[in-house]
């Protein structure tokens, strides 16, 4: 087929693209206004161009022969490069619009995410939002979710995203608790210490440190223990012990000085660190809705301050509380 030929068929492409997309041809011609033996005749040149059939007809429905499957697929990435081309030319200015389902985290979605959404919400008013928040694994496919924001080390193969932001952890406690119960200096300290721990499994109370080439690990105990990153939080502020917390989750209480990091110069390692990524199943043309919200949340996280941009006068505070304190046996 020549070049000149290929170009007389597009609208005839795009056409097949609509029938497909509804089914039917009454309702293609309904869309398209024009008349069902219109865009019969079209489909027909198409297939007698292209030498193969594309449709199989029957009295109730259309479906797609095997060619046809692999000529839609390629008719659809040129219907969707016309409509880039559009937007780049400013010839589409239509508002984002449509529902976003998201799948995140419970932590993240509470404490990182939702912050956020109200503005995002009041700058798109033709966007609607379904936060769902779940730990479990969502597919995207079979879940029917447009995003899934997942704290990982190595996003799956067979998805495109963005990594958004990278979540750190930490130990935290309240200038309380510390000044009571001293301020460990080295890891093997918490051996001392009420440590409130995720509690899951055997390992959760197997804390990890690294600092340089030097890796340890400290066997921690204490009475309380939740796998819920609010309670642990709830825990830490009301003088239970010293928690493992991420630091979107503990950020406000650290700014504000309820908490303070502990061992600030070690690096608290963790199975569920990593980065938070927004995924999506694999395009060549994101929906402009799903474009401007990925974009809102990088711009948003990007922005949030960093784990050690806190704690260095809390902590010296809270040394000087302990260094004039009592002769608590605790105290170092």
């Amino acid at each position: 087929m020549s070049t000149n030929q290929g170009l007389a068929l597009l609208n005839e492409m795009a056409t097949f693209v609509k029938v497909v997309e509804t089914g039917s041809f009454s309702e293609t011609a309904r869309q398209l206004g024009t008349t069902p033996s219109a865009v019969s005749r079209s489909i027909a040149r198409l297939e007698r161009s292209l030498g193969t059939r594309l449709l199989h007809r029957t009295t109730r429905k259309l479906r797609l022969s095997e060619s046809g499957e692999q000529i839609h697929a390629s008719c659809l990435d040129m219907v969707h490069a016309a409509y880039a081309v559009m937007e780049k030319s400013g010839h589409f200015h239509a508002e984002p619009e449509g529902t976003i389902r998201v799948s995140v985290p419970k932590a993240v979605g509470h404490f990182m995410i939702h912050p956020h959404l109200p503005e995002f919400l009041a700058h798109y008013p033709g966007i609607d939002l379904q936060l769902l928040l779940e730990d479990r694994y969502i597919d995207l496919i079979d879940d029917q979710v447009d995003l899934a924001i997942r704290i990982t080390e190595h996003p799956p193969g067979g998805l495109m995203g963005r990594k958004l932001i990278d979540i750190e952890h930490l130990l935290c406690a309240s200038p309380e608790y510390l000044t009571t119960h001293g301020l460990p200096v080295h890891p093997h300290d918490l051996k001392h210490h009420q440590c409130i721990y995720l509690g899951e499994q055997a390992a959760d109370s197997k804390w990890k440190f690294q600092q340089g080439n030097r890796l340890l690990t400290v066997a921690v105990r204490g009475r309380y223990s939740a796998n819920h990153t609010g309670i642990r939080l709830d825990a830490a502020l009301k003088h239970i012990g010293i928690a493992s917390l991420p630091h979107f989750v503990a950020r406000h209480a650290l700014e504000t000085g309820q908490l303070v990091q502990v061992l600030s110069d070690w690096h608290f390692k963790t199975h569920y660190s990593g980065g938070a990524w927004v995924l999506y199943p694999p395009t060549r043309h994101l929906p402009p809705k799903l474009k401007v919200f990925i974009q809102f949340l990088t711009d948003k996280l990007t922005q949030e301050p960093t784990l050690h941009q806190h704690s260095a006068a809390a902590i010296a505070a809270v040394q000087q509380s302990v260094h004039n304190g009592s002769d608590h046996p605790d105290t170092i």
